[in-house]
């Protein structure tokens, strides 16, 4: 089964935390072997600016995300 993480590069998620969310997405799947077996995209804006920054993995949406919320989710949803 593909994963696959999207992270919100709208101009309000990006300046709120998205452009740090997206350095720690990619070193942790790096970190972790799991940069070839998941895929890492960007999304135009989600239209949910006022809960960002948001992302989405595998189709579940997550929002308010910082840097500490989204190490427990990586951990959560690939060392499972």
């Amino acid at each position: 089964m593909s994963k696959k993480i999207q992270v919100c590069m709208g101009s309000s998620c990006f300046a709120r935390g998205n452009n740090k969310n997206l350095q720690v997405i990619t070193k942790y799947l790096k970190d972790n072997n799991l940069d070839a077996e998941i895929e890492l995209c960007g999304l135009r804006c989600c239209n949910l600016c006022s809960k960002g920054p948001n992302l989405t993995i595998d189709g579940k949406e997550y929002d308010n995300v910082d840097t500490g919320t989204l190490i427990d989710i990586l951990d959560k949803t690939f060392k499972e």
